[in-house]
């Protein structure tokens, strides 16, 4: 870092290089005690690296360089967990058998009018319309839905999810 400062590019690219693994190590490792897939590891370990480089000019060179690194990489880590745990909350898991079956149960009627179809979708939160027309009526992927209605493609995943359940319960009364 003190190299970075005086201009030696490749210094501070050699120590993003080994600082990045240093932390995707301890990344992987909080996420395996905490129950969380190590698949986020890497963006935790991006956010980590952003947030380095953003607040560089911050670090006081007449101090301890790991406590500085420390922090940020806890807090990271931290901000990672609650994200994570929130989003373990809203995800509606489904097996291959229950997608598969979502349209072929015996409450799915093919035969059903689009009013009713309409009026199923209605009943719903304005959000979970938006996913469900976009991704199930228009067949726009989750990646192009979710930059079409300004939101993240998680949260338009776990809102098209929430709302098939909702459907089929729906459905079937």
């Amino acid at each position: 870092m003190r190299a970075e400062r005086i201009g030696d590019g490749a210094a501070y690219e050699a120590f993003l290089r080994d600082f990045a693994a240093s932390v995707r190590r301890i990344v992987e490792m909080h996420l395996r005690r905490m129950h969380f897939s190590v698949a986020e590891a890497e963006d935790v370990v991006q956010e980590v690296l952003i947030a380095v480089h953003s607040r560089r000019h911050q670090w006081d060179m007449h101090r301890a360089l790991l406590p500085w690194l420390n922090a940020i990489t806890r807090y990271k880590i931290i901000d990672a967990s609650r994200r994570l745990r929130r989003d373990a909350r809203a995800r509606i898991d489904l097996t291959e058998e229950e997608w598969a079956g979502i349209f072929s149960s015996e409450a799915f009627d093919p035969e059903r009018s689009p009013a009713d179809v309409e009026k199923l979708i209605s009943a719903l939160p304005r959000g979970e319309q938006a996913a469900v027309r976009a991704i199930g009526l228009e067949g726009a992927s989750p990646k192009e839905a979710a930059a079409r209605l300004g939101s993240s493609e998680g949260a338009l995943r776990v809102a098209f999810h929430r709302s098939l359940k909702k459907l089929m319960a729906a459905a079937q009364r």
